[in-house]
């Protein structure tokens, strides 16, 4: 029988989609807007939406809004820093290797958000979901492997940029898991909304400062693409509310894992979009994932 705790599945399935679609424009953005301000365009233009998303949910379930308690603010900024730093590395990563590829190196975010939401949150993983998350994570790595003619210092880099990333989304996701759970006398949904609407917030402005300060060209030239940013912004807040969804009814390595089907859209994206096309070491790969993926939401 399906439940309420159970709607973690499809929250996370459309979250996956959303974010794969956020990460195309982004890197479309990355060009005219470099790095940090192709960054930014998620969180900028993601902001605004992530106010109207918590002013229906608040409006539809008549919660009172808390004011955010110390145990709160710790928690956000470990989730909305992480992020930030993660974001920015997946973009370096993906402009040294393919779409697919930088994809898959993120996705060894799920064995590492297991191993912190234990040590920070005390998750509690049955055996049966361990075997899901490390078969899923074998798929990753063998879709990311080159073969071994092809290693070499130019390919190490986006290597350790593409783990790297994946090991700061995974303490972003325990930070904004930990957020959400501490909010006190609202329904799973406003703590949801209401912990995305404060972490875009400190993202933005974390961000924006720091592009004030050190690029106000790339402020400028944002504000002149506002067309394609705020498309991009409101699938990062779409994607985001889902995450924050999902995380509220389970644990953050349940939610990354299951993610791991954004390697299937992104196949997708890069195909039909990219012209990049999956090599049968990268197709077994993902056979792998699919395997995991289907014994964790079977576990």
């Amino acid at each position: 029988m399906f439940t309420v705790a159970s709607l973690w599945i499809p929250f996370t399935i459309v979250a996956a989609l959303g974010q794969v679609a956020r990460n195309a424009m982004q890197r479309s953005l990355t060009g005219p807007l470099g790095t940090w301000g192709a960054t930014n365009i998620r969180f900028l233009f993601g902001f605004p939406f992530s106010i109207i998303f918590f002013a229906v949910v608040v409006t539809v379930t008549g919660d009172r809004v808390p004011w955010p308690t110390t145990a709160f603010w710790p928690w956000l900024l470990l989730g909305a820093l992480s992020q930030i730093v993660g974001t920015g590395m997946m973009l370096l990563a993906m402009n040294d290797r393919s779409f697919v590829v930088t994809t898959a190196y993120l996705k060894t975010e799920a064995i590492q958000t297991a191993i912190f939401g234990f040590i920070f949150l005390a998750d509690h993983l049955t055996v049966l979901k361990v075997v899901a998350i490390l078969i899923a994570t074998a798929g990753v790595v063998i879709a990311a492997l080159r073969p071994a003619g092809g290693k070499g210092f130019a390919d190490l880099k986006p290597t350790l940029l593409g783990l790297g990333a994946a090991a700061a989304f995974a303490l972003s996701a325990v930070g904004f898991r930990g957020a959400v759970i501490v909010v006190p006398g609202v329904s799973f949904v406003t703590a949801a909304s209401y912990t995305l609407v404060f972490g875009l917030f400190v993202q933005t402005l974390v961000l924006s400062v720091y592009l004030l300060v050190r690029a106000p060209d790339v402020l400028r030239k944002i504000l002149g693409l506002w067309k394609p940013s705020m498309l991009a912004g409101f699938m990062g807040a779409f994607a985001s509310q889902f995450w924050f969804l999902a995380f509220a009814l389970t644990a953050a390595a349940n939610v990354r894992t299951l993610a791991l089907v954004e390697v299937l859209f992104a196949q997708a994206v890069a195909y039909y979009s990219f012209k990049q096309p999956m090599s049968a070491r990268e197709l077994s790969g993902i056979v792998l994932i699919v395997a995991g993926v289907a014994l964790l939401v079977a576990a």
